[in-house]
């Protein structure tokens, strides 16, 4: 079940940033709707991500460490041995596979789906979603707990300090629409 910390998924670099999603994703992992993987492959994408975007090297230091301290069983090691047996459209993204099958994963988390085909994916007993749908199902199957992990954020959150409305419009402004929506309607 998708509500179960047992439930695991590879975040792939695109929904660890932008820093909205990455927040909800965690927070909702924090209150144990499911369980986080990455990998040092997907913290060196992370880091190129964020240095083009103008973060400092201690900022991305810092923004790492606090996520493995957060959850220190998300790390995946010893997937690499995979990556050269597995067909992606692209190639660059073969690590990830490979981590979700490393870890027995049950989904990727990815806004990129058209590089993880259902075709792919299935041999493996693993399935893509993009972030907005992956949130809404697990509000759908736990709503209260969901609302909790989303009022954790809110009460958290630090400039700019926002009520859940404002943030709620963010959501919706990156995409998240779906989600946002369902937790309007459970606030």
């Amino acid at each position: 079940m998708i509500h179960s910390v047992r439930f695991t998924c590879v975040l792939d670099t695109n929904v660890i940033y932008p820093i909205e999603i990455r927040d909800l994703i965690l927070w909702f992992a924090h209150f144990d709707l499911f369980t986080p993987k990455w990998t040092e492959e997907i913290f060196s994408e992370l880091e190129r991500v964020m240095r083009d975007k103008g973060v400092t090297e201690k900022d991305i230091k810092k923004r790492q460490a606090i996520m493995n301290k957060a959850f220190p069983d998300a790390l995946v090691l010893n997937y690499q041995g995979l990556i050269s047996s597995l067909n992606l459209p692209d190639p660059n993204d073969r690590h990830v596979l490979a981590a979700a099958i490393k870890t027995n994963a049950n989904l990727i988390i990815t806004s990129n789906l058209r590089d993880f085909p259902d075709a792919v994916l299935s041999k493996y007993g693993l399935a893509a979603k993009c972030p907005d749908d992956f949130l809404a199902d697990i509000i759908d199957l736990n709503p209260a707990q969901a609302v909790k992990a989303f009022r954790a954020l809110v009460l958290n959150r630090r400039n700019p300090d926002l009520d859940e409305y404002q943030v709620l419009d963010r959501l919706r402004k990156i995409g998240l629409r779906m989600t946002a929506d369902f937790l309007h309607s459970q606030i």
